[in-house]
């Protein structure tokens, strides 16, 4: 059995079922489901899962955190669902229809921004690199000089590192951009990077170069055509006129591809799309969208270094992760990339890391709140320290949306952190770097006053967090569990009852009333899709194994177990509905994976009258998960006492 595969296959029955998946896929640290009907999944209980670090629905996707191991449950999903055939495309596209056209825009800006963000993280520690390498001057015996004007090595390997720099913010954006709308687009992907290329060559006048550009400059880099002349410009760093590029091509390419025989397409196709491209490009679409990205960033620049500067700061810094919630983020990549190419640094940037900072200092709070509380600390402490490193999801859908206070607590200091990163005017040569190693990526300038605001962002969140977490009684909520975890004085019940222990039998797991699987109070479980089997009533709260064999796994909420009889037979034991959300509080485990079990061997004891209370049905499912094995399953109806036969299995 795999590591995930319990919960895995606990997902798949709160999802709804293989029938409400209709696409299915997975990112970095998400599972992504594209459901039939969103309102059939049980959130609560999908987020109860070890293996979730929660959850939310953006561009028509519910998507569940993982984390760093999501490769391998979503391996072990697939197997357990029998999903195949399923890509990343389709299940985009499919969940594309489902959302509003603003929903769909960013969808789309972040598809075309996510596979440079490894290049774009690259770039900015290089930068990051560089700026301590060749811009402190904070070296040497008077504590004037940097390290590359000191040692001809550091200055060599300076000198070096701009290659990388060079090769990503310069030349691989353009480039990089014209790839992945052409990606995105079904295009010919090899010439989305002949496009890219045709902006940045070293035939143009490098985009840094056309403010100083005198009309000597402009009779060497202009194309002549004898009725018209036009300026050779390059579109390094440039984003805009990148996508407007990537775009009218592929376009192009589609219209060439439509009127074009089937027969010259080979060589109609790819000349006249390519040619008509390049030259929209540059004649056209290349001066708009320099415009449209200097208007851009002329705007947010007025904001960040204007007389209103400090608001700005307060008012994104705040708003800045519920940005991420809808989506909405995504595009300040964009508005970052051009502020960097306009004016050699972005303000944005600092406050976006400043927010993640935020966002990990809340979860440490609740860290602390919640200490000795074994299921929250799995979650908080990873997702603490993914959000230090710049990745935010971990904490905001698995922690502090969770509590909310936590969330808003982040908020504030967010907020403060911002006001003052404007105020000192913290700029990023770079962007990509968050959380705390964002202070790779500041101008050297900005360095000193930029640790200020790093402090900020984890003070005030942390201090904010404790004083309304302890009002709120987080603290005495963990002691409580904590301590209950500890107590396991609860009256044993008999650790063996007499049981039927004969091949193709399965003994009752309880006292009380059986009945078919059919008649499940769980529709996942009565439609058969995880097996067929018997459903047991108890009127007691001592689960007992209907077989001989091995347990082969126990929920860490201890809601089912799973067991693999002599005869190998296998059986899932799910206690009650929905009582995974009750995080394991009212049952004891008298065994664990890897035991071998008796019939009749006591193997859990529940406390009805705790589950009840908390509104969930205590009805028994025990499944056979290898049903396609036997011809025929029937199980008994009525009134059954524990060891007594309660379903015949025949092969």
């Amino acid at each position: 059995m795999g590591k995930f595969e319990s919960d895995a296959r606990e997902m798949l029955r709160l999802v709804g079922g293989k029938e409400n998946i209709a696409a299915l896929t997975h990112c970095v640290t998400r599972m992504r489901f594209t459901l039939v009907d969103p309102n059939i999944a049980d959130v609560p209980a999908i987020e109860a899962l070890k293996s979730a670090k929660g959850s939310f629905t953006q561009a028509g996707q519910f998507q569940v955190i993982i984390g760093n191991e999501v490769t391998d449950f979503y391996d072990e999903f697939v197997a357990i669902s029998g999903i195949t055939g399923v890509s990343k495309d389709e299940a985009k596209a499919i969940a594309a229809k489902q959302g509003n056209p603003l929903q769909r825009l960013m969808g789309a800006i972040a598809e075309v921004f996510a596979p440079l963000i490894p290049a774009i993280i690259t770039g900015g520690l290089i930068l990051g690199f560089r700026n301590v390498l060749g811009d402190m001057p904070y070296f040497g015996p008077d504590g004037n000089a940097t390290l590359a004007s000191m040692s001809v090595f550091w200055s060599g390997v300076n000198h070096f590192l701009w290659l990388i720099g060079e090769a990503v913010f310069h030349l691989g954006i353009p480039v990089g951009i014209c790839w992945s709308v052409t990606r995105k687009m079904g295009g010919t992907e090899m010439l989305g990077i002949v496009m890219g290329l045709t902006l940045v060559s070293s035939q143009l006048l490098n985009a840094y170069a056309v403010a100083g550009a005198t009309a000597e400059t402009w009779e060497q880099y202009s194309w002549n055509f004898g009725f018209a002349k036009v300026h050779m410009v390059g579109y390094q760093a440039q984003v805009i006129p990148a996508i407007l590029a990537a775009i009218t091509f592929n376009y192009l390419e589609r219209f060439f591809k439509k009127i074009t025989p089937s027969i010259v397409q080979m060589i109609v196709v790819p000349f006249c799309s390519i040619l008509l491209g390049v030259m929209a490009a540059h004649f056209v679409l290349g001066p708009i969208g320099w415009a449209l990205g200097t208007g851009v960033s002329s705007v947010v620049n007025a904001g960040i270094t204007g007389n209103f500067r400090v608001l700005f700061g307060a008012i994104f810094g705040g708003v800045y992760a519920p940005l991420v919630i809808t989506g909405l983020h995504h595009m300040t990549n964009a508005i970052d990339l051009q502020l960097i190419a306009d004016y050699g640094g972005t303000m944005l940037w600092p406050m976006i890391a400043l927010s993640n900072i935020a966002q990990g200092s809340a979860v440490l709070a609740m860290i602390v709140l919640q200490k000795g509380d074994e299921n929250a600390e799995q979650v908080n402490i990873p997702a603490c320290i993914s959000c230090y490193l710049g990745v935010t999801e971990p904490a905001i859908f698995g922690v502090n949306l969770k509590y909310v206070f936590p969330f808003v607590c982040a908020m504030i200091g967010s907020s403060i952190a911002g006001f003052l990163s404007c105020a000192f005017s913290c700029t990023a040569n770079a962007i990509g770097v968050g959380g705390l190693p964002g202070i790779l990526a500041m101008q050297p300038q900005s360095m000193l006053p930029y640790l200020l605001c790093m402090a900020v962002a984890i003070v005030v969140p942390f201090i904010l967090t404790m004083i309304v977490g302890k009002r709120q009684g987080i603290d005495k909520q963990a002691q409580a569990v904590a301590e209950a975890a500890a107590d396991k004085a609860i009256a044993p019940a008999a650790a063996h009852v007499d049981a039927i222990d004969a091949p193709g039998t399965l003994a009752a797991v309880a006292d009380g009333y059986a009945k078919a699987m059919s008649e499940a109070p769980d529709a996942v479980f009565a439609s058969l899709a995880m097996g067929d089997g018997v459903v047991i009533e108890p009127s007691e709260g001592a689960i007992y194994s209907p077989v001989s064999g091995t347990v082969t796994m126990v929920f860490d909420t201890k809601h089912a177990l799973g067991l693999m009889a002599d005869d190998g037979t296998e059986i899932l034991i799910h206690i009650g509905v929905d009582t995974v959300e009750l995080g394991g509080k009212p049952f004891t485990a008298h065994v664990k994976a890897g035991d071998a079990v008796k019939a009749g061997d006591l193997l859990m004891e529940v406390d009805l009258a705790a589950v009840k209370a908390a509104g969930k049905d205590t009805a028994t499912m025990v499944v056979v998960t290898n049903s396609d094995a036997f011809s025929s399953i029937k199980a008994k109806t009525g009134a059954v006492k524990a060891g007594e036969a309660s379903c015949t299995l025949t092969k």
